[in-house]
């Protein structure tokens, strides 16, 4: 009888709930708000509010994990038994050493910010990273649509986060800015397997904190490279794939040294010859960091480089080639290639001034060059600055010829801040940056088919040397402060921008032209914790930002465009249960003189970009991780919205007849590339060492222009992977790493990027379209090993 009551009870102890909670304190019995709990290998996670108390509820029966961290304190475990409700109190010790985390805290919102967010650790990046280029890792976070010129993610690949494209997008790593100073985008294709070498990334949608950099427009990218592991350690990877994709990498570390020291190396190669036909990718780079760590300071040292060559797929093709030959490249010249070499030094300096006090500071130089050569047919030389070739009494002024368009730069500058907490629940930070550019750009010509008697050779004829200088210096300070249940969050910043070019005065004579830019952008948020595992927030933000490099130069000194304003409004909902994390966020981006194309054409008949008065985004997002059972989770994001432009006029120039034009007014328009649907979901079942996920992306129609045309847009499209992993360990080798992922399972046919235009000739109009088509289905298997 005794033992058939057990087996009736037995389901029901298993099924019983029960919480685990405590308080998280300081060695002097201070109580630490904000400190970070979570069960280890599982879904849940909490935050100690003002008294440092923290509950963990709902949870089985079962053996737990408890990790509890807080910036500038040892962390701690413990390891429970449940079977009922416990009480695990925690006693934080201050770090022998700094946390390297302090480093871009200053750039950072911390958990229950006013803003929206989204953080990926190393192991996030370490599950999706086989070698494609950074965008294509974080295709799975909200508001992301990613596109690769040859098809399959490695090469020229193309990020945009609420239809923002990559020159809104402000990013930096260890809060020294990426962003090109002049194009404004950043080039992950310059710091190939970049992932490799990288702790963790911040994603703050919309304006976001105040940062270093251009303004973020929509998101920012904050990006942390490799901090201190105990450990020495040594990993290869090595990835195949479709397309003969490779990808090899190998990194090795120290650990720390008597306490004190770390090293730590990577060196990648990646190639591919992509889907799109010649599109191959040839891709190296090294990463190589050294530490040093006191008791109250860190001193580090970064030196990392990228090199890359990779055949041109910048031009699309035609809506008709989509049918016969999608993989069709119109370029065919044996070198039509960009090459590009980018060299990184970062070093930092951080120091514990005081227990409430702490100072960062980073000095930083980055040495790019190269350029892309190309084939142009029938040419006018006069235009190259060369003179007409006469043979046999014939004058020629056109002919074939070869260029390079050279980009020699430096980017170098200093990045500080200083942050005092005097109290647990009030926190400052001064924080800023001062940065210059310089930047030269020249042309040549390194063969013509007429340009000198023999028709062949090397000429390497200069025809364009221009100059460019920009300083950009930035100030903010902060404050947050918690009082009860309620965060108050301020951000005041000050940003002044100098820029000297080669362009046109208000006569419009070439010549070195100067603009100067001052910006004043505040930032307000306020963060109700309704429990200890959700809260409400609300947030206003203001962001300004600078014409780029094309916008000056199309324009002379009195039709130069004015700078971009933003106000951005955010407000949500964020909830963490014992199997659930949620948040909902709602926003209103509304944009003042925002720069788009109209057609409009410059002094040489160039497109240039124009301000139209009014234009905004607005829409909803959603982002849940649900842990069905023990083994099998469920993680989604979607975010619906609509992005407007009020009004504003399209300009088609007749190519032949000078003068003559149509214009076309728009009212309350779609803004190009800004689906109403962006969705992602990931089904994920482990057993033992395998793992199984199915992982989807739904990207709904895009216009290709600003018109709202019905038949200008990208067909809106739903793309599968299947991601297999399995792990083992073996003697003298801590994992045996397999991960076998096949992208669009179900073969799919879209284009996630394109393009389009108007013409009008001898008075006929017409429009055309480009298209950039995506890979069918593909796999890339990676072998890792640690030791």
């Amino acid at each position: 009888m005794i033992a058939a009551l057990a087996v009736v009870l037995c389901p029901v102890f298993s099924w019983a709930q029960f919480k685990i909670s405590g308080k998280i304190t300081e060695t002097n019995g201070r109580a630490l708000s904000g400190a970070s709990i979570r069960l280890k290998n599982k879904l849940f996670t909490a935050a100690s509010n003002s008294a440092g108390l923290y509950e963990f509820s709902n949870l089985p029966a079962g053996n737990y994990q408890i990790v509890v961290s807080y910036l500038g304190f040892a962390t701690q475990e413990k390891n429970i038994q449940l079977s009922g409700h416990v009480t695990a109190d925690f006693t934080l010790s201050p770090l022998a050493f700094v946390a390297d985390e302090v480093v871009v805290s200053a750039t950072r919102v911390a958990k229950n910010a006013a803003f929206t967010y989204k953080n990926l650790t190393r192991a996030d990046l370490e599950k999706v990273n086989q070698g494609q280029d950074l965008p294509y890792l974080l295709n799975q976070t909200p508001s992301v649509v990613v596109t690769s010129d040859a098809g399959a993610g490695i090469g020229y690949t193309g990020l945009r986060i609420r239809g923002s494209d990559a020159t809104r997008i402000n990013v930096t790593l260890n809060g020294i800015p990426l962003n090109d100073a002049e194009s404004q985008g950043s080039f992950f294709i310059n710091l190939p397997d970049l992932a490799s070498s990288v702790d963790n990334i911040q994603i703050q949608r919309g304006v976001g904190t105040s940062t270093n950099g251009a303004g973020a427009f929509g998101a920012s990218l904050n990006i942390q490279t490799t901090t201190r592991r105990d450990s020495a350690y040594a990993e290869l990877n090595n990835t195949y794939g479709s397309y003969e994709t490779w990808r090899n990498t190998v990194s090795a570390g120290t650990g720390l040294i008597n306490n004190k020291f770390s090293f730590d190396a990577r060196l990648s190669r990646i190639k591919s010859d992509g889907y799109v036909d010649r599109a191959s990718s040839n891709l190296k780079s090294f990463f190589v960091t050294g530490a040093y760590y006191g008791k109250n300071d860190i001193l580090r040292l970064n030196v990392f480089s990228g090199t890359e060559k990779t055949y041109q797929a910048w031009n699309g093709i035609s809506e008709e080639m989509l049918q016969t030959n999608r993989r069709h490249n119109d370029f065919t010249y044996d070198n039509q290639t960009d090459n590009y070499q980018q060299d990184h030094y970062q070093l930092f300096y951080t120091r514990n001034i005081t227990k409430q006090l702490v100072a960062n500071a980073a000095l930083h130089y980055t040495y790019g060059r190269g350029y892309y050569e190309e084939f142009k047919k029938d040419r006018t030389l006069s235009d190259y600055q060369i003179d007409p070739v006469i043979i046999g009494g014939t004058t020629i002024s056109k002919s074939d010829l070869v260029r390079r368009l050279w980009l020699d730069n430096d980017f170098y500058g200093l990045t500080y801040s200083l942050t005092y907490t005097p109290k647990t629940n009030l926190n400052f930070t001064l924080g800023g940056a001062y940065n210059r550019y310089d930047g030269k750009h020249f042309d040549e010509v390194i063969w013509a088919q007429f340009a000198n008697y023999n028709g062949s050779g090397s000429i390497r004829h200069r025809y364009d040397d221009n100059d460019a200088f920009k300083s950009d210096f930035n100030i903010f300070g902060r404050v947050s402060y918690q009082l009860g249940q309620l965060n108050i969050f301020a951000d005041l910043q000050y940003r002044n921008i100098f820029y000297s070019y080669f362009g046109l005065d208000e006569n419009a004579d070439p010549g070195q032209q100067r603009a100067r830019l001052e910006f004043f952008n505040p930032k307000f948020g306020l963060t109700y914790n309704l429990t200890d595992k959700s809260n409400v927030y609300a947030s206003v933000a203001v962001g300004n930002k600078e014409p780029n490099r094309r916008d000056f130069t199309d324009s002379n000194v009195n039709t130069r465009p004015k700078h971009e304003n933003l106000t951005d409004i955010e407000f949500g909902y964020r909830t963490q249960l014992a199997k659930l994390t949620a948040g909902i966020n709602g926003f209103a981006m509304l944009y003042k003189d925002q720069l788009i194309n109209t057609g409009k054409l410059n002094d040489v008949g160039g497109q240039t970009r124009q301000n139209v008065p009014n234009s905004y985004r607005i829409g909803l997002e959603f982002d849940a991780r649900w842990q069905i059972v023990k083994n099998f989770s469920w993680t989604a994001t979607a975010t619906l919205s609509q992005s407007k432009i009020k009004n504003f006029t399209e300009y088609v120039y007749d190519d032949t007849i000078d003068g003559d034009l149509l214009t076309f007014d728009y009212n309350n328009t779609n803004i190009a590339y800004s689906p109403k649907i962006v969705a992602s979901n990931e089904f994920a079942y482990s057993y033992k060492n395998a793992g199984i996920a199915l992982i989807s992306k739904y990207v709904g129609e895009q216009n290709l222009d600003n018109t709202s045309a019905s038949d200008r847009v990208l067909d809106a499209f739903f793309v599968n992977d299947v991601r297999l992993t399995y792990n083992l360990s073996l003697p003298g080798i801590k994992n045996v790493g397999l991960n076998f992922l096949v992208n669009n399972i179900f073969n799919v046919r879209y284009e996630s990027n394109g393009g389009s235009g108007a013409y009008l000739s001898n008075g006929d109009f017409g429009r055309y379209k480009y298209f950039y088509p995506q890979a069918t289905r593909n796999f890339l298997l990676s072998l890792n090993l640690k030791f």
